[in-house]
């Protein structure tokens, strides 16, 4: 990955494959660069500005634009300018708890699919997360977080959560990386580990006491930055 500065942002810029269209790479690095919260609340978007970022037509970039919408992950106003949406209390409580109540749901509705092959990918994940911490890098950390849990829920081929959980972090991954940025060093309490002893135990109980307690953490660090609630109005 590398970094491109256009326009005041700094984008993460992935490579794009052979088997992936134009439409369907442009998608994935905008939804990427909000989920690790790069595109800051507040931050306009233009698609001409976007087009010279990604060196590609407008119309894949109008068209991702135009998905991240459906997702909640940006807002079009009535003058066609796009945004990425500013956080409220209010909104980010419910985030929050909905976050809580879907992936406990399907972390419990996974479980009865995870096999052992699932168990040592996940722990690998983890491995690669505990990297990211200990070189403080915000984006894989982020990136790898979601991964972790995106591994686990898609275990049950029958689940149609994922995609709504996504939507939820789409929308708090900007706003979860002001306080990131703000933290001297990211402190995690490997509640993966938990999760992991939970998956091999076959513990339904233990495994959503871990993914609470995961998010819940991750609530409580963003709290704990000083005068970080001075951003629910925008970004001071």
């Amino acid at each position: 990955m590398k970094s491109s500065d256009t326009d005041s942002l700094k984008l993460l810029i992935i490579k794009k494959s052979d088997d992936l269209k134009t439409h369907q790479w442009v998608y994935q690095l905008l939804r990427n660069n909000l989920l690790c919260g790069r595109i800051e609340p507040g931050k306009p978007l233009t698609i001409r500005g976007l087009a010279e970022i990604f060196q590609v037509s407008p119309m894949p970039i109008r068209e991702a634009l135009h998905r991240l919408a459906c997702e909640g992950a940006v807002e079009v106003k009535n003058n066609r300018r796009v945004i990425v949406p500013l956080m409220t209390a209010e909104k980010f409580s419910e985030l929050c708890d909905l976050r809580i109540l879907l992936e406990t749901h399907a972390a419990e509705g996974a479980l009865p699919y995870i096999k052992e092959q699932d168990i040592e990918i996940l722990t690998q994940t983890d491995a690669k997360i505990d990297a990211a911490v200990e070189h403080n890098n915000a984006d894989d950390i982020s990136l790898l977080n979601q991964e972790f849990h995106r591994y686990l829920y898609s275990a049950n081929p029958f689940q149609i959560s994922v995609p709504l959980i996504e939507s939820l972090w789409l929308q708090l991954g900007p706003f979860s990386r002001i306080a990131i940025n703000k933290l001297e060093k990211v402190y995690l309490v490997d509640r993966h580990a938990e999760a992991l002893e939970a998956l091999k135990q076959r513990n339904l109980f233990g495994l959503r006491c871990a993914i609470e307690a995961d998010i819940r953490d991750g609530i409580a660090s963003i709290n704990t930055v000083p005068g970080i609630h001075d951003y629910f109005q925008g970004v001071a």
